[in-house]
């Protein structure tokens, strides 16, 4: 597959996650529209576990396609366009993306059907896996070529996935090449093909309807909680756009160390650190140390041979008077955990966890 695994993007937000790719020539992001659907700003992910922050520019519900603007360097070569590619019924196919949020994933199958017509529109008909997860991500030919977009729209297909063809996406593609204002939102007329940037009823263009789509406009709301996180993050400076995994759940690197935040059973909130490995010998002055109440109001603890330091509080601790103290104590959990990973490897023979950023750097 070469290195076409470096144009392959996991997609991040407060509702889950999905997948995405770069098309170098017109320096776009694509991915499915209900990957992204209530975001302005979502996170973008290599396989490196780099993330980038990303713009929705424009969206077309219709066709369940969206167009990202990214504006880092994403060091990748891009995903190949090859507009005369024609597939064709038991053609090989290669799906890939992040199925289940797991990591960078190519699953194989053979093209069922390429001119699938489904709810109106046509669509690629494939017997390779498709998961949750994986839309928005490519589907290629064995040239690494891009032959179709993965969709999930269809959940009750069974052993069947789906991909919107090439020839939508280059429609699309013709679009965002008209756009200049990278910063603004815009949801297309599938009608007409008029950028539409505000929540209308009718089309200003060719007056079609566009009632049913007027939930493009919709952001979609935090929970209390994930408000309160956020601005922890916010003030610790880590960008909580760039640490979103999921409902409720944030997962990214301060230093060396991977954080996760998470709710357990919607009672208490939860921020731990996998730290280090344990050494290989000579564990007692280490379980000494562990046992000590060193770190309060933080914990050590040891699971599955690794070192953890967490922070547990009641979720309504978080909105009564121990607010700011709570929000204090998670910024200052990151910074404890960027300290403790060095000191054990220092001190006790300890080292990095496969979580740590300066390990996947180093492989």
């Amino acid at each position: 597959m070469g290195n076409v695994s470096e144009s392959i993007f996991k997609i991040n937000t407060a509702a889950g996650s999905g997948s995405g790719f770069y098309v170098k020539e017109h320096d776009v992001i694509i991915t499915n529209y209900h990957v992204v659907d209530g975001n302005r700003e979502v996170s973008v992910e290599n396989t490196r576990k780099e993330r980038y922050l990303a713009n929705v520019v424009m969206v077309n519900p219709v066709t369940d396609l969206a167009f990202l603007k990214c504006w880092d360097s994403l060091n990748a070569a891009g995903v190949r366009i090859n507009e005369e590619i024609v597939p064709y019924g038991r053609d090989q196919i290669f799906v890939h993306g992040f199925p289940f949020g797991m990591p960078y994933t190519v699953t194989q199958g053979i093209i069922s059907a390429p001119d699938q017509l489904m709810d109106g529109r046509h669509y690629l008909q494939t017997d390779a896996a498709v998961n949750p997860g994986n839309s928005g991500g490519p589907m290629l030919n064995h040239s690494d070529e891009l032959v179709a977009v993965t969709t999930s729209k269809f959940n009750n297909a069974d052993n069947v996935g789906f991909g919107i063809p090439l020839k939508t996406v280059m429609e699309e593609l013709d679009t965002w090449s008209s756009i200049t204002d990278y910063t603004s939102y815009s949801l297309k007329c599938d009608s007409c093909g008029a950028l539409i940037s505000e929540k209308v009823e009718y089309c200003n263009s060719c007056g079609s309807n566009v009632d049913t789509r007027v939930f493009a406009f919709e952001t979609q709301q935090l929970s209390k909680i994930a408000v309160f996180v956020e601005e922890a993050l916010a003030e610790a400076g880590t960008n909580p756009v760039l640490a979103r995994n999921g409902a409720n759940l944030w997962e990214f690197h301060h230093g060396s160390s991977l954080i996760r935040i998470f709710l357990f059973k919607n009672n208490y909130l939860y921020v731990t650190s996998p730290l280090n490995e344990l050494p290989k010998g000579n564990l007692e002055p280490l379980l000494e140390y562990l046992l000590k109440d060193n770190v309060n109001p933080y914990k050590l603890g040891i699971f599955k041979d690794t070192i953890y330091v967490s922070y547990r509080v009641a979720v309504t601790d978080a909105f009564s008077s121990k607010a700011d103290d709570i929000k204090k104590n998670i910024v200052g959990l990151l910074q404890k955990a960027d300290e403790l990973d060095d000191f054990f490897v220092d001190n006790y023979n300890c080292k990095m966890t496969s979580f740590s950023k300066i390990v996947e750097n180093q492989l």
